[in-house]
């Protein structure tokens, strides 16, 4: 009897001890998870500047700003929505204005980039043409002008950096999207 107890004893605390390992492991792993985690939880300002230029000389800017994360993806959408019938009784709708779509990847952890972000962006820029810029047969519907960047850079952190610059066929016009990316402490 007392030989059964012991060994009931020593099978117990043999699984007691071998239990423990995989938790500690579990524990390590989520240590880890968990460290991980908090790397991503870094927040940057993504500042947007648009443009616009004629001959040289800058005749407008528009000014855009959003928090973000890294691996999220937001947007700024501003503008209008337009009805627009498609087929009789049907309606459509245009969305005419502004729309900075983006996503940031923090590249801080690779030595040989530095303090920089990857980062994504869509902008598209979209209004309605002038009446001298319609064609005649056109006076009574509406034209849309649009102009679309779309671009994955790296970026430094805190410094400017114009990501695009598309110049518009009507005119002597050109627009430039710049972007500074702060990390917010």
């Amino acid at each position: 009897m007392l030989k059964k107890a012991a060994l009931a004893a020593a099978l117990t605390a043999m699984v007691v001890i071998l239990g423990a390992f995989p938790r500690a492991g579990a524990q390590d792993s989520s240590a880890k998870a968990s460290s991980d985690a908090d790397k991503v939880q870094n927040a940057y300002r993504i500042d947007f500047l648009i443009s616009e230029m004629e001959d040289g000389k800058k005749i407008n800017t528009r000014q855009y700003s959003m928090n973000s994360r890294p691996l999220e993806e937001n947007d700024i959408k501003i503008g209008t929505r337009v009805p627009v019938e498609y087929k009789q009784g049907e309606i459509n709708y245009l969305d005419i204005g502004t729309r900075i779509e983006c996503k940031l990847w923090d590249q801080t952890n690779l030595a040989s980039l530095g303090s920089n972000v990857s980062l994504k962006v869509q902008a598209e820029i979209s209004n309605f043409a002038l009446p001298d810029q319609q064609a005649a047969t056109q006076q009574y519907r509406p034209v849309v002008r649009q102009l679309r960047i779309g671009t994955s850079t790296i970026v430094a952190l805190g410094k400017p950096m114009v990501v695009g610059v598309v110049d518009d066929p009507n005119s002597k016009r050109q627009f430039q999207l710049e972007v500074t990316v702060t990390k917010l402490k």
